[in-house]
């Protein structure tokens, strides 16, 4: 059996997994309360949240299978080592649990809030229908007909690295097109980048531990989504820290319509006369 030949590192592992899930988990809550607040989506992004919900959920299904099944288990020592270790941690099914329960909650918000003229656009529609398409084929043609349930599983990590490479952009080209990140938490993007930098200590631990690289290359979907976390976090760190600092409150005031009230109006008439 896999174990750790360090307890050292073995406990900063955990500790900086849980610690992760912490920074990732509670990196959700400031944009749910954001919206919540202002009983406003507007400068939310509707692609993005969409396209979130496909990556967390089909993390999910990777994080769990991977930790739970012994079945997964069992193909992954078959491919890499029995003396590997699984590289997943209870703290990652924890952070996706709790990913899909608040990006659910936040899709909920866009249907129920003001969203001014924002909808899910047509690309968005497709690039979900054919990632859900896709992992049903897959479930299909390698789980059900030939057992390959790693590789299953594996595919569904793809699918949740694919969403974390293209997810940012819509939100990211709307902070341009506005000149303003109002309406988008910045308190989500720093603890997002928390979690990202310690998601990746993570697997620079067990890989010092086991004196291998098979930790990143088994779970290439974890290191590639540390990786465009970081990437796109920092992006979007000099949108709101340097590139606009000064137009955001007026954008955001631009963006949602006024509604002048009829009383207005006859105030105004009075006066003139």
């Amino acid at each position: 059996m896999a174990e750790w030949h360090s307890q050292v590192l073995h406990l900063l592992y955990e500790s900086f997994g849980w610690i992760a899930f912490l920074s990732w988990s509670v990196s959700f809550w400031p944009q749910v309360l954001l919206n919540y607040k202002r009983k406003s989506v507007v400068g939310l992004n509707f692609d993005f949240v969409v396209l979130n919900f496909t990556k967390h959920s089909s993390y999910l299904v990777f994080n769990a299978a991977m930790f739970f099944s012994p079945t997964v288990q069992a193909q992954y020592h078959r491919k890499y080592g029995p003396d590997e270790l699984i590289p997943v941690a209870p703290s990652d099914v924890a952070f996706s649990v709790h990913a899909v329960a608040l990006t659910a909650v936040t899709l909920v918000q866009l249907c129920i809030y003001q969203r001014g003229a924002q909808k899910v656009s047509f690309s968005a529609r497709v690039i979900t229908a054919l990632a859900w398409t896709a992992a049903a084929v897959f479930l299909v043609w390698q789980g059900a007909a030939h057992h390959r349930w790693l590789e299953v599983v594996t595919f569904f990590n793809y699918i949740q690295l694919v969403m974390t490479s293209i997810k940012y952009i819509p939100q990211a080209w709307m902070n341009y097109r506005r000149k303003s990140t109002d309406g988008w938490s910045i308190e989500n993007i720093l603890l997002d980048f928390t979690g990202g930098a310690l998601s990746l200590a993570m697997m620079i631990l067990q890989s010092a531990d086991q004196g291998s690289l098979q930790n990143l290359v088994g779970n290439v979907g974890k290191l590639g989504l540390s990786l465009e976390v970081m990437l796109f976090d920092a992006f979007f760190i000099l949108q709101h820290y340097v590139l606009y600092t000064d137009r955001s409150s007026r954008t955001v005031e631009s963006a949602a319509p006024k509604v002048v009230e009829k009383s207005e109006y006859r105030a105004v008439d009075v006066s003139e006369h």
